[in-house]
């Protein structure tokens, strides 16, 4: 049988990432579950944020630190920024374009909780676009498309590789070592920016594994999304727009956020989420996105994506207003592993970008540094693998897999995205909580398809954190019932 020296589970920036850093004669087998572009990297469209300079990195670590509400780790920011210099330049000695000024000096711009302008962006606001893209173009591995990770082949704390469904048949991947890098949860909410093909099953998987999920009641919400279009995914308008001019206000044109936070628009994004959502309960108002600070031109040029986005739509901006509510954005719970990337009490098995956990973002992620951590830490997961020499005697598993899918899961996974929407979301009350576990487990007792119960153990993972964490932290916001 064949054998890899890595499998990588995802094809966004960590895992493309991480292809890139192994030798091109070295055996790499990267699986996308859908097609390659739909990942969260290619939707991202503020920029990547890096200490301007060596007298930043103390600062963006700081800024970062405060933005997660006092759980991150330290030493993992410090890698974070202070590596991140290198891995940035790495990447624009590698060709990548970065949007420059008219003095051809890269162009920083300001997004909330940062101190300074530090983000770099490419293409406006089409960056995680063209990284995707640039990586992609990089890629000298296989490249499997369309193809579902349904189990990891585990035996004791090995990991012999993974067993995928494609075209219609189960086949298993053998490999040295297996790199999880499938991104986040988003689509089991209801309102959400994450690619389709995000759906939270590998943390679940994950779970059933033996594997610690940590942090799960940390997920964050961002605040300004056009939740108004069809289709789970919606459409994000950047924090590149408020850090450069654009208000939030009510249907009466009240910038309200003031009331909440003298920090106005630039406030984390959890303090911003949980003012709209506040304010729109306490006085029935809609809530917009002011654009009117900048001139058209400008706009087109700056942010091409949500113009077009949005003119599709049937908007037209910077001239009118675009109503706004937060929506599902990114998990900063996940998989546990070291600073390496590797998971604790398995031999060969890592985790990098959305889907791991290292406390970086602690309990709320700054604005665009999970670009930079897919670069930072896909690059010390390789290292770490390279550094070591993993034998052991490979088994042969068998292909048989259980049942994805079952006919009444759809209508179970509508169910779910409202239940954890509703309940799970922004604002939590304890008794929700609970009636939500209850729930959730009565679904996971029904006849139901391997898919839908890791979505549910991913969903129970993250009620269970949020009723075990008393006491509100960053996007964890428990609401006390007075009496």
């Amino acid at each position: 049988m064949k054998i890899y020296d890595a499998i990588i589970i995802g094809a966004g920036v960590a895992g493309l990432n991480a292809a890139a850093c192994f030798d091109k004669n070295d055996e790499v087998l990267v699986i996308c579950k859908d097609n390659s572009w739909d990942c969260n990297t290619f939707y991202a469209q503020g920029g990547v944020s890096v200490p301007y300079d060596e007298e930043d990195v103390d600062v963006h670590i700081e800024d970062t630190i405060e933005a997660g509400a006092g759980l991150c780790d330290r030493e993992a920011v410090r890698i974070l920024c202070q590596d991140g210099r290198v891995a940035v330049d790495d990447l624009i000695n590698r060709g990548f374009l970065f949007d420059r000024d008219e003095n051809g000096e890269l162009h920083y711009t300001r997004e909330a909780s940062h101190s300074r302008a530090r983000i770099l962006h490419a293409g406006g606001d089409a960056t995680g676009r063209q990284m995707h893209h640039f990586l992609m173009q990089e890629n000298v591995h296989t490249l499997l498309y369309n193809s579902t990770v349904t189990d990891l082949l585990i035996e004791g704390n090995i990991c012999h590789g993974v067993r995928v469904y494609h075209k219609g048949i189960f086949r298993n991947y053998y490999a040295k070592t297996t790199i999880i890098a499938s991104g986040g949860v988003g689509s089991i909410y209801k309102y959400h920016t994450n690619s389709k093909a995000i759906s939270g099953e590998m943390q679940g998987l994950a779970y059933e594994k033996g594997m610690e999920l940590r942090d799960m009641e940390m997920m964050q919400f961002h605040p300004t999304v056009f939740i108004h279009n069809q289709g789970a995914r919606k459409q994000l308008l950047t924090e590149a727009l408020r850090g450069e001019g654009a208000w939030i206000v009510d249907e009466n044109g009240k910038r309200f956020l003031f009331e909440y936070d003298k920090r106005g628009p630039m406030s984390p994004r959890n303090i911003v989420s949980r003012s709209i959502f506040d304010w729109k309960q306490k006085t029935g108002l809609s809530v917009y996105l002011s654009l009117k600070n900048f001139k058209s031109d400008f706009f087109k040029k700056r942010f091409p994506t949500i113009y077009f986005n949005m003119k599709d739509l049937g908007l037209t901006l910077p001239q009118e207003d675009v109503r706004i509510s937060p929506a599902f954005h990114y998990a900063m719970g996940g998989i546990k592993t070291d600073l390496n990337g590797k998971v604790p009490n398995f031999y060969n098995l890592y985790a990098i970008g959305e889907v791991a956990n290292t406390r970086i973002h602690g309990a709320n992620r700054l604005a665009s540094n999970s670009l930079l951590e897919g670069l930072v830490f896909s690059k010390r997961a390789v290292l770490d693998i390279k550094s070591r020499d993993f034998e052991f005697e490979f088994r042969v598993f068998s292909k048989e897999e259980e049942d994805l899918v079952k006919d009444n899961d759809k209508k179970l996974k509508n169910t779910l995205r409202t239940l954890m929407w509703e309940n799970a979301g922004i604002v939590r009350e304890h008794t929700k909580l609970e009636e939500t576990l209850k729930e959730i487990e009565k679904m996971l007792k029904s006849d139901i398809g391997k898919l839908l119960r890791l979505r549910l153990k991913t969903s129970r993972e993250i009620v269970r954190a949020a009723l075990e964490r008393k006491e509100s932290l960053g996007a964890h916001y428990i609401k006390k019932l007075k009496g």
